[in-house]
């Protein structure tokens, strides 16, 4: 699956069947070679203009179901953006694109 067809499908919580967004983000863990978690835009912001500006971090265990429209999540909270250090080895995909 390429990345720009897993950022368009719509990210469900099956806790309380909300629709949370599209992925805008990833957190890679390089040295693992792995996703370590999405990253949603939090809803309460308006075209990405007004807002907190925090976002909704899923770690890849959450993940329930990846289907061809949706990607189902069980998210029981949701914690705002963090940033990482490169240190960790934890690098995101996409976050130098984002206004």
């Amino acid at each position: 699956m390429k990345i720009s067809d897993f950022q368009t499908k719509d990210v469900i919580n099956i806790v309380d069947g909300k629709k949370l967004g599209q992925i805008s983000d990833l957190e890679l863990d390089l040295r693992q070679g792995r996703i370590e978690s999405i990253v949603v835009p939090n809803q309460s912001r308006f075209f990405g203009l007004f807002g907190s500006g925090t976002d909704v971090i899923i770690p890849w265990k959450h993940i329930v179901k990846i289907g061809a429209d949706v990607v189902l999540v069980k998210l029981e909270d949701a914690r705002p953006y963090r940033q990482t250090d490169d240190s960790e080895g934890v690098y995101e995909f996409n976050r130098q694109f984002r206004n």
